[in-house]
């Protein structure tokens, strides 16, 4: 394993490793278990009673499975980036539930520059993939790293204008929701390689993964909270492009959208987000107006950031039961109504989602498992 957070020893990053691919656990609970027991062989450790006070039997992730993993990734030239690691990018650290651990590959030095999200249609008109091009070049030529998903349409022409206008730091970053050694669409197996030799590639999924539909969401909130700002070139009105921009906006990040034609489908999606308060913008240089002055305060409203709620767990789990349905619910709400402290409900919350008896939604909500 290489180039891990400094203060990281081999043995714990391989912990860390296997606990987040260990059954239940995602972001939030991986990062409330390194909380409260301060390293992840602690916390491997303490799983088996967590998940039995749950109401089930648990089993971390097998060593052996971890190992094929750690030796895949070197295998595709990749490796890990921890989220305490110096060069973990500041702004994904900024959301609500960052991803703990990433496999990338390429110039992780592009995640300390500015960059701009471009997003838009699978199936985007020939206009909109030559203004994603033209975009992303002009973006790329003034030092912005553009950031997109690799997907047909308009996330490929933007990777391909920004490598074509590479210059004073631009660059552009691909954020895939496959393994790092997985290529999706096929046809794009030789822009992903470019991506990964000349920018970067990053993968939140273990190596080996396929794209399925899941994954694609929190592809999405990389994208955006990689970005200062996401603009949407074309769109229609439900696209996993509008969800990155939503994932934007409850970030506190820009929104920004490319007016279209009423009468094209393709359209509807951003004249959507403009009419709801993302900034339309018309050229290369109305975004980076936008983007140049950012200092944390979006001027598009056409959502205000989520609500979140972060505490340390307790020893002593809050008794939340008849508190929780199938229908998500808000973790805010939950310890409202339970009375209990903050710490003591996220203590209950995380014995059931081990146990496999409770899921987590967007936005810092719950629910049981049907």
């Amino acid at each position: 394993m290489t180039a891990v957070a400094a203060t990281l020893t081999r043995d714990e990053a391989f912990a860390r490793i296997r606990l987040l691919r260990s059954p239940n656990i995602g972001p939030v609970s991986f990062n409330q278990l390194l909380r409260r027991f301060g390293t992840a062989s602690a916390a491997l450790e303490a799983l088996p009673d967590l998940a039995a006070r749950g109401g089930a039997p648990y089993r971390p992730a097998a060593i052996e499975r971890i190992e094929a993993e750690v030796a895949a990734v070197r295998s595709n030239g990749a490796r890990y980036l921890f989220h305490d690691s110096p060069d973990y990018p500041a702004l994904l650290a900024a959301l609500e539930s960052p991803p703990p651990i990433l496999t990338v590959r390429g110039d992780s030095a592009l995640l300390s520059r500015p960059s701009v999200a471009v997003v838009g249609a699978r199936n985007a008109s020939a206009a909109a993939v030559k203004l994603s091009r033209d975009f992303a070049t002009a973006l790329a030529g003034r030092g912005y790293v553009v950031v997109s998903g690799l997907a047909r349409g308009i996330d490929s022409a933007a990777h391909r204008g920004a490598l074509a206008g590479m210059a004073d730091g631009g660059g552009t970053i691909g954020v895939i929701a496959s393994g790092i050694d997985i290529t999706y669409p096929p046809e794009n197996t030789e822009l992903q390689e470019h991506v990964a030799s000349q920018g970067l590639l990053i993968a939140e999924m273990p190596p080996g993964t396929e794209p399925l539909a899941r994954h694609f969401p929190h592809r999405n909130r990389i994208i955006a909270g990689l970005a200062t700002g996401t603009l949407v070139v074309e769109a229609a009105p439900r696209s996993g492009s509008l969800i990155t921009a939503r994932l934007a906006a409850e970030s506190g990040r820009e929104v920004m959208a490319i007016p279209g034609s009423p009468l094209d489908s393709r359209s509807q999606g951003c004249n959507q987000l403009i009419r709801e308060g993302a900034i339309l913008v018309q050229s290369p240089d109305d975004v980076i107006e936008l983007l140049a002055g950012f200092e944390g305060q979006a001027r598009s409203s056409f959502r205000e950031p989520s609500e979140t709620y972060a505490a340390d767990i307790t020893d002593e789990p809050a008794d939340i039961a008849g508190l929780l349905g199938l229908a998500p619910v808000a973790v805010d709400e939950i310890i409202r109504q339970s009375g209990s402290s903050a710490g003591a409900v996220q203590m209950a919350l995380l014995e059931l989602e081990l146990a496999g008896r409770l899921q987590r939604h967007a936005a810092g909500r719950v629910s049981l498992v049907a």
